[in-house]
């Protein structure tokens, strides 16, 4: 295992700075730790790598002899999104159940253990609508963890209210189907149509068998439909527009996590070399697919994220010629300390011409 260096941030502070860099593409990765290295290898405990989403391998954690193996490893890692553990060595001893044992290829022998955190990026929840309950529901996405984003309805005439495709560029793996009686067979249509894992809809059992009737009629195969979860999430018995959209953005977390645990039990034991991981693509926090919210009352403090009442804000700073509003004095202040820190991360650079907020008409 004595090879040169191999990867383009060998050091802590690059490793560092790409995974920034990463994170900030919405792209996934996976760092990789030696926790145990015997002689003779090229390496010592503690030594970090980073693979990313295409299989490249940036850093040093041993020779070429065992690179393959780590370079798959992590790929594995990353389509399930749970850590590994793995052993490189030909040294006799008994299996663990939690330690994949691999032979050590390398004709000079030597052991290497290595542990792998992948870091993936969170699935996207589009969300049809522009009623109160859409809105709460897509902030409260966000503070589950998951991306959101809200899917406005198509303007541009002799098109569909809303537009399928946008689904598909954008990556979504839910949708959430909250327009509570203004164009629900549209928009259920446009979720249906997409490739979406699930689509939950916020209706009751005797509107939503309404609704899959209607979605057989308008052509939907028995298939799609069948990935409809009405009503979107438990019972809670919810009245409010935040109630509502507890109970759904809850029906949302308890499908991702089967999601994930399906996919994980999926995993076969081995896996191609070569096969490249999209990126995910970065969102602004629940901004629309293709134009602009309809719900005028409300607006999403750039600082932490917090939906605030633009009737009853009282802490607004004018800045660009528009109105950002805050929910605290404190969120007010770290804006104008940092105001194009805070615009660039919530609508990314390249919506800043377009408009500083995106303030609901």
């Amino acid at each position: 295992m004595n090879a040169e260096p191999v990867g383009i941030a060998s050091d802590t502070a690059g490793l560092l700075q790409l995974e920034q860099q990463l994170i900030a593409a919405g792209a996934p990765f996976a760092v990789v730790t030696v926790i145990r290295a015997a002689p003779p290898t090229s390496t010592q405990v503690g030594a970090q790598a980073l693979v990313d989403g295409n299989g490249t391998l940036h850093g040093w954690i041993g020779g070429g002899c065992a690179r393959a193996i780590v370079i798959e490893a992590a790929r594995q890692s990353m389509r399930a999104g749970q850590p590994r553990r793995v052993r490189i060595s030909n040294e006799p001893s008994p299996p663990e159940a939690e330690v994949e044992a691999h032979a050590m290829p390398c004709a000079s022998n030597g052991a290497l253990e290595i542990f792998i955190q992948p870091t993936v990026p969170a699935p996207l929840v589009v969300v049809f609508g522009a009623t109160p309950a859409a809105h709460e529901a897509c902030v409260l996405a966000r503070r589950m963890g998951l991306r959101a984003s809200l899917a406005a309805e198509n303007a541009r005439k002799g098109e569909a209210r809303f537009d399928a495709a946008a689904l598909e560029r954008a990556g979504a793996s839910f949708a959430l189907v909250a327009t509570q009686g203004d164009g629900d067979e549209d928009a259920l249509e446009a979720a249906l149509r997409s490739q979406v894992a699930a689509v939950l809809l916020i209706a009751s059992r005797r509107k939503a068998d309404r609704l899959r009737e209607t979605m057989r009629e308008r052509g939907i195969g028995g298939a799609r439909v069948a990935v409809l979860h009405a009503p979107a999430g438990p019972a809670i018995h919810a009245h409010t527009p935040q109630e509502i959209a507890l109970g759904a953005v809850a029906g949302l977390v308890a499908l991702r996590h089967e999601h994930e645990q399906a996919e994980a039990f999926a995993q076969p034991a081995t896996r191609q070399v070569g096969v490249a991981t999209e990126a995910v693509p970065r969102l602004p926090p629940c901004e629309v697919l293709d134009a602009p919210v309809s719900d005028a009352r409300h607006y999403l403090n750039p600082v932490c994220g917090m939906s605030v009442e633009i009737a009853t804000a009282k802490h607004v700073v004018e800045y660009g010629g528009q109105k950002i509003y805050f929910c605290c004095d404190c969120c007010k202040t770290e804006f104008e300390r940092r105001p194009e820190h805070y615009l660039a991360a919530s609508y990314g650079a390249g919506d800043r011409d377009d408009g500083l907020k995106r303030e609901a008409r």
